[in-house]
């Protein structure tokens, strides 16, 4: 991008008034929403709200069959129990910004509402609402959940602490899976998110095979892993796997956070509810002193239904760091 003009206007905290700028900004590697298929979960449709800021989830339990007589008519009864699963919303955010007039004149449109919002989300909201989310459904993952266990009671679970490298890093993940068979979640649509490192470990992971496509050329190969056991494969930048966070201004990682490696995932395990949402730009006024007002608010959160807590598998390393090991092995193996 251009320098920025001497003088006045190069304080620190102050407009750009470069009028010699387009009216695009272009920022380097824009963020987007990196949990998306969970923000986009179908069980966003299948709740009701019982206020502005409680939901409740039907949970259905049966009994099992029993053996049939051909003799005798047995006493017709309910065998079928509905209870409501309830959530409690707590994550109501906001963000306002006063823009001047001239500003917007004096940058070519730069400083507009339009360019000012998109690196808002792009920087701010889209990586905050996947940081909230993967610290929210960890922190219910590890929590015990009193009550009925027909209806989904549980015990907090526990993630995983093996030390990723390529020799163990297939180990991990088939343990995870045989978690999840066993707890009978589904196996089509899990969605493995990883860290870009453990990204570059899968890519070197002993035992693994691949597939070269030559028919583009040869010289092109494809080495990324994209599906695993027929598991969707994304990386997300490691900032944004974490245990937890501090929302005071913005989001940054918790000094208690521990590192989030690999988080194996079945979207039907996770609901996203959006109570609110609230945005509105109001044009100059003798309020604003002048000023163009934009003000957006929302208010919206994160839950494990509790049935289904098994269809969630996590990789951790405590402590923040990312226990990884990236060292290429150039010792010769021979057959």
């Amino acid at each position: 991008m251009p320098t920025t003009n001497g003088g006045a206007n190069s304080a620190v905290g102050a407009v750009n008034y470069a009028t010699e700028y387009g009216r695009e900004l272009s920022q380097m590697f824009p963020y987007v929403l990196n949990f998306g298929a969970l923000y986009n979960t179908e069980n966003n449709g299948r709740f009701r709200w019982v206020n502005a800021k409680t939901i409740e989830i039907p949970s259905i339990s049966t009994t099992g069959r029993v053996d049939a007589d051909r003799d005798t008519v047995a006493l017709a009864q309910r065998n079928y129990d509905n209870k409501w699963e309830t959530k409690t919303l707590t994550n109501e955010r906001k963000w306002s910004t006063l823009v001047h007039p001239m500003d917007i004149d004096q940058t070519n449109m730069v400083a507009s509402i339009a360019n000012i919002t998109q690196v808002f989300n792009e920087e701010q909201k889209f990586p905050e609402m996947d940081a909230y989310l993967i610290s929210r459904l960890y922190a219910l993952w590890t929590t015990s959940i009193a009550g009925d266990s027909a209806h989904g009671a549980y015990t907090g679970k526990t993630a995983n602490t093996t030390a990723l490298d390529k020799n163990s890093i297939l180990g991990v993940f088939d343990q995870m899976m045989l978690n999840m068979d066993n707890a009978r979640v589904p196996a089509n649509g899990r969605i493995l998110y990883v860290t870009h490192e453990v990204n570059v470990i899968l890519k070197e992971a002993e035992k693994i095979s691949r597939s070269l496509d030559v028919s583009s050329g040869p010289n092109a190969i494809d080495r990324r892993v994209n599906r695993l056991d027929q598991v969707e494969i994304i990386g997300v930048p490691s900032t944004l796997m974490k245990t937890a966070y501090d929302f005071t201004s913005g989001w940054e990682p918790a000094a208690s956070a521990s590192q989030i490696n690999m988080f194996l995932v079945h979207p039907s395990a996770v609901i996203t509810p959006v109570s609110y949402t609230f945005s509105q730009l109001d044009a100059p006024s003798a309020m604003s002193e002048g000023k163009w007002t934009y003000y957006e608010e929302s208010f919206e959160d994160a839950f494990i239904l509790n049935k289904k807590a098994d269809a969630l598998q996590f990789n951790v390393t405590s402590g923040g760091g990312t226990d990884t090991d990236t060292d290429t092995d150039t010792s010769t193996d021979t057959e």
